[in-house]
């Protein structure tokens, strides 16, 4: 009885992706059948129906890999079997008394959720399930995976505990969405202690003063300088690198000075305006092409943005002594048989340090927490929080302003005597 369109391929075409969240599309002629369209544009076919009066839905599956026609065509293959008094999502239960953990690897990472998260967190989450948790589960019966097991997985883990607690996040969104879809009542990963995870606090010229100077002249000498520039772009704004490498040149206006990252740009989803210091817009004036238009920084093909600074990163590192050396085995052997050692520099920061030396030098100079999170574009208060103890100093400094203001005539007089009086 809902209005609807008829769901074929040319709507599909046409869909529009919601703001947020997901949108629902019904279908005008098979009561029921439906789809569902998500923010990040992942389309999954459904059917909702009626058995001894509950209201139940099935889905059938994603599009590409299905198409419209074949999705109803298994969707009025599901209302036959219905109306002869069969209920699929029964049926679908009693498939997965047998279904293996490993199955559902399969469906998590086809289903529309996963669809919905940052490409970053995609891939990670690929990973983790194909490295970690297929090769370690993959065989046991999903209903037969305890507790224990998942401790074990955890504790098997415990040299990296960050990775360790990932797992162990993603395991329990997995079990979550096994419960969603009506194959498990209870999730097994919860409750399992994480463990604690040090946060890193790196960042340039935190014992050794020289640090920013000696990255700045490595920069200033690198052969490439447009990844010079990004690199100095991640320095002088705090940004993340994801949000420099997709920059634009539409988003920035250098006569007012700010950059307006766009909401998709950014991990919160808002839209930021960053003011840019004199030497970020320096820059920016001195790398701007007649046309200012597209990518800052474009990749080899000169028109999609480039994806990683991962190369000069390491190299700006080596130059400006922040590496450690240490040795691997590489592909070719030696004469005794045994794979060749290589050096390799791997750098003492991380791309991401860089944000942080933006953050805590702004805080050791005394700038307001709230100010900071406002320009490295954090939505939540706590997160802003780490750099606190970084002001120390200052507030010492605007404590003692005012203390030299006052002075209290009778704390000056004859401290002896006071002294003397207290030891009897």
């Amino acid at each position: 009885g809902r209005m609807g369109t008829r769901i074929v391929e040319s709507t599909i075409k046409k869909l529009k992706a919601p703001e947020r969240g997901s949108a629902i599309i019904w279908d005008s002629e098979l009561p029921g059948f439906g789809l569902r369209v998500t923010e990040g544009g992942a389309i999954g076919f459904f059917l909702n129906y009626r058995f001894h009066g509950r209201q139940r839905r099935i889905s059938i599956g994603s599009h590409p890999a299905w198409t419209a026609t074949a999705a109803r065509d298994e969707a009025r293959a599901l209302t036959v079997k219905i109306d002869k008094g069969t209920d699929p999502l029964e049926e679908k239960h009693k498939d997965h008394l047998e279904t293996r953990f490993s199955d559902l690897v399969d469906d998590y990472l086809k289903s529309d959720e996963l669809a919905k998260k940052r490409p970053n967190t995609l891939r990670d989450y690929k990973r983790m399930a194909e490295k970690i948790l297929r090769p370690k589960l993959g065989m046991l019966r999903l209903k037969a995976v305890t507790r224990r097991d998942i401790a074990a997985l955890h504790a098997s883990l415990k040299e990296t505990p960050y990775q360790a607690n990932r797992a162990l996040a993603l395991l329990s969104t997995m079990f979550s969405y096994a419960i969603g879809e009506e194959w498990l009542s209870e999730n097994p990963a919860r409750g399992i202690e994480r463990y604690p995870e040090e946060k890193r606090d790196r960042y340039l010229d935190k014992e050794d003063s020289t640090e920013i100077s000696r990255f700045t002249e490595a920069l200033d000498k690198y052969h490439d300088q447009t990844s010079a520039n990004a690199l100095r772009l991640l320095l002088l704004t705090g940004s993340r690198m994801s949000e420099v490498l997709k920059a634009e040149w539409e988003q920035f206006d250098l006569r007012r000075g700010v950059w307006t990252k766009p909401s998709h740009h950014t991990k919160q989803k808002k839209t930021e305006h960053v003011p840019l210091s004199a030497p970020a817009i320096d820059m920016l004036k001195g790398m701007k092409p007649a046309v200012p238009r597209g990518p800052l920084f474009a990749g080899r093909d000169g028109t999609k943005a480039r994806v990683t600074i991962r190369r000069p990163w390491i190299q700006a590192c080596k130059a400006a002594g922040l590496v450690e050396v240490v040795t691997v085995e590489g592909q070719r052997k030696g004469r005794d048989g045994k794979p060749r050692m290589l050096k390799r520099y791997k750098p003492t920061v991380r791309i991401h340090d860089l944000r942080h030396t933006f953050a805590s030098h702004l805080a050791s100079s005394g700038v307001s927490l709230q100010i900071i999170g406002k320009l490295i574009g954090h939505t939540q208060a706590a997160t802003t929080m780490r750099y606190a103890h970084l002001q120390d100093e200052s507030l010492r400094i605007a404590t003692e302003q005012f203390g030299k203001l006052i002075s209290f005539e009778s704390l000056k007089r004859k401290p002896a005597l006071t002294q003397n009086r207290l030891r009897r």
